[in-house]
């Protein structure tokens, strides 16, 4: 496709931003005045609202209506075993309102009473026990915030640009805090067997989903979580308990954890053989690639959001690693032949999403919008081309390259490739 010359941008000043948004402002209420939504008293300001019982569990603005999660519902055989979407498109910050966390499931949503659910540890270990709620909540807490991803997040895009919007592209991620105990804490309160390489986790859910993780890595930074963002789990997040294995891809932290099995040997489960393994162009599946590489995306303007106006522009996204924190974004406005340094703001913590902001002056040109992510390790993420050139267009799992989206001249953006 053609590449249309960009605008000429340079980084500016918050001296220079300041003044020009002052300016903008001060054009925009010259020309509404006089503003009807001014002089006139809204209807909202002529009637009392609802009182504070009228929603005891708040609910978004049903101006916010459209803010949903969504699925794409060719893409699983039915609902149980299928995925919805987090509305990048719409939210700003890092962290993830609970209810717009993205869903995948293999067995659909476990309804498990907390009164009841156990947790049990065993295999090499000097002291098995199975564990209440209560056991675990008698325990020293920490807070936590980490990102999700599936590693089927933006697996579509393998073969080039398929659906038309950052909620589906790379809606499969979410950033949340989670308040839990640490698993080092239990383990070592159990005594682990000094010959033991491996734990496999076990969730309660119609699909008893499991997978092998490295002892090693679950004594690092793992978690046992029953809280997110300051309220217990939602259902479709592992209610009441969940594994959180930070920077590792979606799969491995299983929801309704029922049992952890200590062993010296990966257990070699279906998610982890047929299933969550890398095809390579030669016919190998490459497997135990469990961390999330650096990844980013420019989440506004983007497809699914308001038509972009003339004049002043926020380019908004976020950007994470699983091998540390986000150190970098570049901002390109022209399909990656030029770049720019986009501001990065907000926390940066390890293994979380971190937002970048670009403001540019856009005059109605067509943009190729691209970012670029760097994380603290010195990686640097890779175009698609250069994605595919080691790994081919016959995976499902770990696409981190470079998302395109054209900004056409009237303000649509559209998902493309460029070459």
């Amino acid at each position: 496709m053609s590449n249309s010359s960009a605008p000429r941008t340079l980084p500016i000043a918050r001296r220079a931003l300041v003044a020009a948004a002052a300016t903008s402002f001060a054009g925009a209420a010259r020309a509404a005045t006089p503003d009807p939504a001014i002089v006139n008293l809204p209807d909202w300001s002529q009637s009392l609202g609802d009182g504070v019982q009228a929603h005891p569990y708040g609910v978004p603005s049903p101006f916010e209506k459209n803010v949903v999660r969504r699925d794409v519902e060719w893409l699983t055989a039915g609902q149980q075993s299928s995925v919805n979407f987090t509305p990048l498109h719409a939210l700003d910050g890092t962290i993830t309102p609970n209810g717009l966390c993205f869903e995948r499931h293999h067995g659909g949503v476990a309804a498990v009473d907390p009164d009841r659910h156990r947790l049990m540890i065993h295999g090499m270990v000097a002291k098995p026990v199975v564990l209440t709620m209560q056991d675990l909540k008698r325990l020293p807490r920490i807070n936590r915030i980490y990102f999700l991803e599936c590693a089927a997040n933006s697996g579509m895009e393998w073969r080039g640009a398929q659906l038309n919007g950052v909620q589906f592209t790379h809606g499969m991620i979410h950033n949340v805090q989670y308040t839990g105990v640490s698993l080092r804490t239990v383990l070592e309160a159990i005594g682990i067997d000094p010959r033991a390489k491996w734990v496999m986790a076990e969730g309660a859910d119609a699909a008893g989903l499991n997978r092998s993780i490295p002892l090693a890595k679950m004594m690092d930074d793992c978690m046992l979580a029953f809280a997110m963002n300051g309220e217990a789990l939602r259902p479709e997040q592992g209610y009441p308990l969940r594994l959180v294995v930070p920077g590792w891809q979606g799969n491995m932290w299983v929801k309704w954890l029922r049992r952890l099995k200590i062993g010296d040997a990966p257990w070699e489960t279906r998610e982890e053989t047929s299933k969550y393994t890398d095809l390579m162009p030669d016919g190998r599946a490459r497997r135990s690639t469990f961390v999330m590489d650096a990844k980013s995306v420019i989440t506004s303007p983007s497809p699914q959001t308001e038509t972009a106006p003339k004049g002043r522009m926020v380019i908004s996204g976020i950007a994470w690693s699983g091998r540390g924190a986000v150190s970098r974004v570049d901002v390109s406005l022209d399909g990656g032949r030029n770049w720019q340094a986009a501001r990065l703001d907000g926390t940066a913590d390890p293994l979380s999403l971190t937002r970048f902001y670009a403001d540019i002056d856009w005059n109605g040109q067509e943009l190729l919008l691209q970012s670029r992510a760097q994380d603290s390790s010195g990686y640097v993420q890779p175009s698609k081309a250069d994605l595919r050139k080691i790994r081919g267009v016959n995976s499902i799992y770990h696409n981190n390259g470079i998302q395109t989206w054209l900004l056409r001249a009237d303000g649509q953006c559209e998902n493309v490739e460029v070459s």
